[in-house]
């Protein structure tokens, strides 16, 4: 067909189009923005095949960093896991791996999460109930007892005391005799988006970035095959972001990490290729494939053109992704399933590297093993049953899919410019730039729902009001609390506490000459060091942090 015949086929459709009826929804995706009814070659026409789309494997990386996709290898499959005392957690990890996932991913208590020990005033009544409690070297060794960490890949979830986990981490792994070259995983140690999203932060935005580039040093230098950073969006969309939004913050939070690193002195070849990410997969399916897809070509374009990365692989944007908590409902629990293998499935159509698929009770509690099975088994049956391994990057080419890719890349850049507009990501953390938008945003997703312009099965439409839920909960018992404070008393008393204050003082040491940290870290840990101890010998230097209210 001619150029001039499609365009008087389309005049012919757009009228017969503009005289259809509509059933009276709003046709905008999750985030808000329009979606037409139809999408041409029009929409796409000024792509650059090879600069803006390319082959899968080829720069700049639209359609995935392998060349041959799943076909040489299927993503890491892993289940997100932690509660109660390390022997709970133990137990739950072998079951895992058990039944076939591929790595583990910690999931940390509260208290661990915001440097308490478990003996701390501050932790009553939450040790163990979100996840994990670790507070020592000696939690660590039974959370990993038996289970070769040469072997495995690990993803730890914690980020403003992530140098002390990690240290703990080290430790066992020398125990094990395990050389720290062989030690394959993530520690997420994205301290930024905790002051946008999740507030789980310790000390000020920049005593903190010193840390997080403390660690990106130590690893680059003694644990290469190690991600010292996962750069997160996760909790900026469970905050209430857009997918741009979420696109846009989570790699301007990754540039800062490098801009930090190369102002270090380190070389970017050295650690981007060790730097990861981790994205939110929501429920709109198309509009979350785009976002992986710009993500990637943003990403790529950064790093060589503004950088000077030289190495093609640090150019890749390496992800992983979880599926959506905040689109998971109490209500009408079973209907989790779908959600998540749909947003599981978008995740492998945009081409994640790693997944972690939620369970349906997570909105009651922490997940019960049924649960996290059936969570497991949603991702092996996209994996083995439906096909779409089958070919690289399957959506490439669709109208659709450029065109969003595109917008998503378009608007990405000018969140960029109005980030710079304050000097910087920790600038405009200090602005409340971040959290003014996210809270926006979310605010006017509610009231979408309030007036049903947006649905939500089971919540404001397709009520059972005679619901009963009946499906186990994991209960948390009170005994955790009382076992982990037992253990620790026991730790303080039998430890070298001569060698515990020489430890800390070397903390101390190393906070105000601004040698690198993780060094005076692995020793503690080693001495017996408690996580809440090396924190608050921090705190003593770096002082805490105090968001500004932002309205």
């Amino acid at each position: 067909m001619n150029i001039e015949e499609y365009r008087k086929s389309k005049e012919k459709y757009i009228e017969r189009l503009d005289n259809s009826k509509s059933n009276g929804m709003k046709f905008t995706s999750v985030s808000g923005e329009d979606v037409k009814p139809l999408y041409t070659p029009d929409d796409v026409d000024d792509n650059n095949f090879l600069d803006d789309i390319n082959f899968p494997g080829e720069y700049p990386y639209t359609r995935g960093i392998h060349t041959n996709g799943y076909r040489g290898r299927l993503w890491t499959m892993r289940q997100f896991a932690g509660f109660g005392t390390p022997e709970d957690t133990n137990e739950r990890f072998k079951y895992l791996l058990e039944h076939g996932q591929g790595g583990l991913s910690v999931a940390f208590d509260l208290p661990t999460l915001m440097g308490y020990d478990a003996d701390s005033e501050f932790s009553d009544g939450e040790v163990g109930l979100c996840g994990v409690a670790i507070s020592s070297l000696e939690d660590m060794e039974i959370l990993f007892d038996k289970i070769p960490l040469d072997k495995v890949s690990t993803s730890m979830t914690i980020n403003s005391p992530a140098a002390m986990m990690f240290a703990f981490y080290i430790a066992v792994a020398k125990k094990q005799g395990v050389p720290l070259e062989k030690l394959r995983g993530t520690m997420q140690n994205d301290i930024l988006k905790e002051y946008i999203a999740q507030k789980e932060y310790i000390y000020p935005p920049k005593p903190s970035m010193r840390i997080i580039t403390d660690m990106i040093e130590y690893c680059t230098k003694e644990v290469p095959q190690w991600n010292p950073v996962s750069v997160s969006g996760y909790h900026i969309r469970e905050a209430g972001s857009t997918s741009v939004q979420e696109l846009a913050y989570t790699l301007a939070d990754g540039f800062a990490y490098i801009e930090d690193a190369i102002e270090r002195g380190l070389d970017v070849d050295d650690f981007a290729p060790r730097i990861s990410h981790f994205f939110n997969s929501h429920l709109d399916f198309f509009e979350e494939i785009a976002k992986f897809r710009a993500a990637r070509r943003i990403y790529a374009k950064r790093m060589k053109e503004k950088y000077g990365a030289k190495n093609p692989r640090s150019w890749w944007l390496r992800f992983h992704t979880q599926t959506a908590g905040a689109t998971l409902t109490a209500q009408q629990p079973e209907n989790n399933i779908v959600r998540t293998a749909i947003q599981a499935l978008a995740g492998v159509l945009g081409g994640t590297q790693s997944l972690h698929t939620n369970s349906m009770d997570e909105t009651l509690a922490l997940p019960s093993e049924k649960a996290v099975k059936i969570a497991l088994r949603t991702q092996q049956l996209i994996a083995y049953e439906t096909g779409v391994i089958n070919s690289v990057d399957p959506l490439g080419g669709s109208y659709y899919v450029e065109s969003l890719t595109n917008k998503m890349e378009e608007d990405a850049e000018k969140i960029f410019q109005e980030i710079d507009s304050y000097g910087g990501v920790v600038q405009a953390i200090e602005a409340g730039y971040f959290q003014k938008e996210i809270a926006s945003a979310a605010y006017k997703y509610q009231l979408e729902l309030e007036r049903k312009e947006k649905f939500i099965v089971g919540v404001n439409e397709f009520v059972d009001k005679n619901e009963k839920i009946d499906i186990p909960i994991l209960q948390i018992s009170p005994e955790v609390e009382t076992k982990q404070k037992e253990r620790l008393t026991a730790l303080k008393a039998r430890r070298d506490n001569a060698k515990v204050t020489e430890c800390l003082q070397k903390i101390s040491n190393a906070a105000v000459e601004g040698s690198n940290l993780m060094p005076v870290f692995i020793e503690a840990a080693e001495n017996y060091v408690t996580l809440g101890e090396m924190v608050d010998e921090l705190k003593k230097h770096f002082g805490t942090y105090e968001e500004v209210a932002a309205f």
